[in-house]
């Protein structure tokens, strides 16, 4: 998903005078022809007629492009648009695989704002396609826009009930048109990755792979922590609002245009896509219909993904939940990087991931589970770098050798909210200090948390609470490494911090800092009052790097930002408990 900045309660009212007084003058219907059809342009496809490169410059070099309409699958009125990209030279009678991608950004006139000249295919996964000869190699490629988005009707629906009957209706389409061999496989970077995921939850026979680079895991998870809502929980919506009233443009066909101007015509789903996503309950039905983790139970389709284990749009939260529940083959990258596709650079032309076979990878593993053609390479199921910027070959993930369950103890804080200043020092350990620390003794061995650490608690007060494991040197050096926040609406607590793959060097030490909401990216309200804390626990997922087997890649040009952002110079305190050794796997 897009991340837009959004500074303090002004902009926060700011967005929703715009969002949820539905629309402004900006985003008014495109003009039509005079003849209510299009006006002239480059050629635009239709149903029956294939446009070519020669014809307009948007079509992909070796393909033909066609325009076609059908209905979601939810009994609605619903009408989807799919631009379908085939191979140019496929045979009358030819069939091929489809790789399918569904979402919100591939409306013709751009992705975000207006930055299209004329009508034509989305060039979002443009990439995918060249850097995998994609036509040449016997594949099509098929973009349906989600409810809401380009030239589909319907209330948009991040997520819920409406986009997954959009998912599976655009699986079944893609499956039994002629020139399909009925073999569909998904690919996507963050809207379109958790639209992968929907997809394999539908359960559809057709679908026969899923890649899905930094997907969102669980939307409950993503745009909130226990109650305490992200900034992302209103720019999200109103993101995609904005994209849903987007302008298209004037030489599109007739029907196109109609279907783009849905919204327009019905500001109630930009009014109903704000409320949701403030919903600040897990519990409730709205969170529980839009969690990939929590419903992939039984799923089994073929996964290849990336995540950013120091992501700060998608975050890595409900992963290890969704691939609990998998059944289904599993291959990943997992790294410290941001929210970046699996081919992209850096301008100093690094590759951002760190590795550079991610386009091999993809069309081996979709010519293996939609072609039935044995792999020639093999890839490491799991790729994983951790913090050092050591790439590591595992089997499954996390890899755990120990389990362990330390005592971390009691303290109070204030719940002063000193929203983003730096961590405290750690001579504030009065009475109105606004958090506590609780310190390890030196590690006796390089450990890595990997995983999804958790802290237990009983706490007496009103107001949020916010945990931090730090990564402490010798000299009082540390890097925040993990991070996550609650809201006190209960006496226990047990808060889930988001996965990571972090090496502690042996002679470092980690922190636990527990308190006031003072750093990151929350919404918070603190209450100013006096919170006690008692019987907390850190449940912390242990591996030993000694037992690593290396694989290729290059340390990640993300990670030195990340360390640098999250750097604090912190006092070491009397040490209360020990990270034990992982020890050996079973």
């Amino acid at each position: 998903m897009r991340k837009r900045p959004v500074a303090g309660a002004a902009a926060l009212l700011t967005v929703c005078a715009v969002t949820c007084g539905l629309i402004s003058a900006a985003v008014a219907a495109p003009d039509q022809a005079a003849d209510g059809g299009r006006t002239e342009g480059a050629a635009v496809a239709t149903a029956t007629d294939p446009i070519t490169h020669e014809e307009n410059d948007r079509v992909p070099e070796g393909a033909r492009w066609t325009q076609h309409y059908f209905p979601s699958s939810d009994g609605s009125k619903t009408e989807l648009h799919a631009d379908v990209l085939l191979p140019e030279k496929l045979p009358a009678d030819g069939k091929v695989p489809v790789v399918l991608s569904a979402g919100a950004y591939f409306g013709h006139s751009g992705e975000l704002e207006i930055e299209e000249e004329h009508a034509g295919p989305s060039e979002r996964f443009q990439d995918f396609m060249e850097g995998t000869d994609l036509f040449d190699k016997g594949y099509a490629f098929v973009m349906v826009d989600t409810r809401g988005f380009g030239g589909s009707t319907g209330c948009l629906d991040l997520g819920g009930p409406g986009d997954q009957a959009d998912v599976k209706a655009a699986i079944d389409w893609s499956s039994k048109q002629p020139w399909s061999t009925g073999a569909v496989g998904m690919y996507g970077k963050s809207f379109e990755a958790y639209t992968g995921l929907l997809g394999n939850n539908v359960k559809h026979d057709a679908l026969k792979a899923v890649v899905a680079q930094e997907p969102i895991w669980d939307l409950y998870q993503q745009l909130h922590s226990d109650g305490v809502p992200r900034p992302n929980s209103v720019q999200t919506p109103t993101s995609y609002n904005r994209i849903a009233t987007l302008a298209q443009l004037p030489d599109d066909d007739k029907r196109y245009r109609t279907n783009a101007a849905y919204e327009e015509k019905h500001p109630e789903c930009l009014a109903l896509n704000s409320y949701g996503p403030s919903i600040g309950d897990p519990d409730d039905p709205y969170w529980k219909e839009r969690s990939p983790a929590g419903n992939a139970k039984g799923t089994d389709t073929p996964l290849l993904f990336t995540q950013g284990t120091t992501e700060t749009n998608t975050l890595p939260v409900g992963m290890e939940e969704f691939l609990d529940h998998h059944n289904g083959p599993q291959r990943a990258w997992i790294g410290p990087w941001d929210h970046v596709r699996g081919n992209d650079r850096t301008q100093d032309g690094k590759f951002a991931m760190g590795r550079a076979t991610w386009f091999e990878e993809t069309l081996s593993f979709f010519d293996e589970h939609l072609k039935g053609v044995a792999p020639k390479t093999r890839y490491p199921d799991y790729a994983v770098q951790d913090n050092l910027g050591k790439w590591r070959a595992e089997k499954t993930w996390p890899a755990v050798n120990r389990s362990a369950n330390l005592r971390l103890g009691n303290g109070s804080y204030v719940d002063s909210g000193a929203g983003s200043q730096p961590a405290p020092p750690q001579e504030g350990t009065g009475p109105d200090a606004g958090s506590f620390f609780v310190w390890s003794e030196p590690l006796a061995a390089d450990t890595r948390v990997t995983g999804t650490p958790r802290v237990t608690m009983t706490a007496k007060g009103e107001g949020n609470v916010m945990v931090k494991l730090y990564d402490v040197g010798a000299d009082g050096n540390a890097v925040a490494f993990d991070e996550r926040v609650s809201r006190l609406d209960r006496d226990r607590l047990d808060i889930g911090l988001k996965s990571s793959d972090w090496t502690l060097r042996a002679g470092h030490r980690l922190a636990v800092e527990i308190g006031s909401v003072r750093t990151g990216d929350w919404l918070d309200t603190p209450s100013k009052q006096k919170v006690r804390i008692s019987g907390a626990r850190l449940h912390l997922p242990l591996d030993n790097p000694a037992e690593d087997t290396a694989t290729s890649g290059d340390r990640a040009p993300f990670l030195d930002t990340f360390m640098q952002i999250n750097a604090a110079k912190l006092k070491p305190g009397p040490a209360t408990f020990s990270v034990p050794p992982a020890g050996a796997r079973d």
